[in-house]
């Protein structure tokens, strides 16, 4: 019986997830058609009134509505199986020490404002701190409608440039960072995890400290023998809840790989060839010896590199999916 009330109560969940998936679609559609009405609203009454105040509202509401409009045709991009997914985040700070892991605890942050700005939820699923500050990793589950779509293009290595606060001479320094996103799934039938191919270590949460923190051996560490692939998980309060996220982010993590085999075939059949490889950065921000952030992949770049280290991303975001959503 047991088998039988899990696997329905995970059917429940997926149904659910994509009801509710179905719901932000059509209050997306429902809030945009709100904003078309009022900017034509305003406009005729600008129009007739023949007013500077009026027309400067008519404007700031077309614009408005442009916006919202934008976001979602570019949803409409987002047709993969597993775009409208929550999201899996994980950030690797690379070889360079103290100037690398600060590099990833910016991307970490840069990461979660971009959340915060699209109203998703996000959650510190687990994190390993540098010992001087910064982080040496952090696993990041991000949710909200389309999570996954967007923020896959964000896959790869990020390079930074900039005079380093950590050297005296005051050089200057390239860091590297790696970001890693994996849809998350609930119950995927493609992804079957045999229990011998596994090695589950438990070990004490390394966290910062407070009441959530459980001071027992809760946290969980997973080893998928036959990848290498390691998750861990110390956010949740027992051992038990620890052990189902993180087998969560393993399945992710695994169909991650599935899905890139199959991108990698498909170029194969279209005659294109992908280097995949630590050096081969995606983006650079550079902050000395001037201020620009430039994605290599579409040519899209900012010289405000405050607003994107703030979360300001959805114009790389958005340049990637008009140029590369519909390959």
């Amino acid at each position: 019986m047991a088998p039988d009330f899990w696997d329905d109560r995970d059917a429940a969940q997926e149904l659910m997830s994509k009801i509710n998936r179905r719901r932000e679609v059509v209050k997306a559609y429902q809030n945009t058609e709100a904003l078309a009405d009022e900017a034509e609203t305003a406009v005729e009454l600008a129009l007739e009134e023949n007013d500077e105040d009026f027309a400067a509202e008519a404007e700031a509401a077309a614009r408005r509505f442009i916006k919202e409009l934008d976001s979602l045709e570019l949803s409409q991009l987002l047709s993969g199986e597993y775009d409208a997914n929550n999201a899996i985040l994980t950030l690797h700070a690379g070889t360079g020490g103290l100037e690398a892991q600060d590099w990833a605890g910016m991307l970490q942050r840069m990461y979660t404002r971009w959340a915060e700005r699209r109203g998703f939820k996000m959650e510190l699923l687990d994190e390993l701190p540098a010992d001087e500050g910064g982080i040496k990793s952090a696993t990041l589950g991000i949710y909200g409608l389309n999570a996954y779509g967007y923020l896959k293009c964000e896959r790869g290595v990020h390079r930074l440039v900039r005079m380093s606060p950590y050297d005296a001479a005051g050089r200057r320094h390239t860091s590297f960072a790696s970001v890693d996103v994996s849809p998350q799934v609930s119950n995927d039938n493609e992804i079957v995890i045999d229990p011998d191919e596994i090695r589950i270590d438990t070990f004490r949460s390394s966290g910062k400290g407070g009441q959530k923190v459980n001071k027992t051996d809760s946290a969980i560490r997973i080893t998928h023998l036959p990848t290498g692939i390691v998750v861990s998980c110390q956010n949740e309060r027992s051992q038990f809840q620890n052990k189902a996220v993180a087998m969560q982010m393993l399945q992710s993590k695994l169909l991650e790989i599935k899905l890139r085999e199959r991108e990698a075939e498909m170029s194969a059949l279209k005659g294109e060839q992908n280097e995949i490889a630590w050096g081969s950065q995606i983006r650079s921000y550079v902050f000395q010896p001037y201020r620009l952030v430039k994605d290599h992949r579409t040519g899209y770049e900012m010289g405000n590199t405050d607003a994107v280290m703030d979360g300001d991303i959805d114009g790389f975001i958005n340049e990637y999916l008009r140029q590369f959503a519909c390959r």
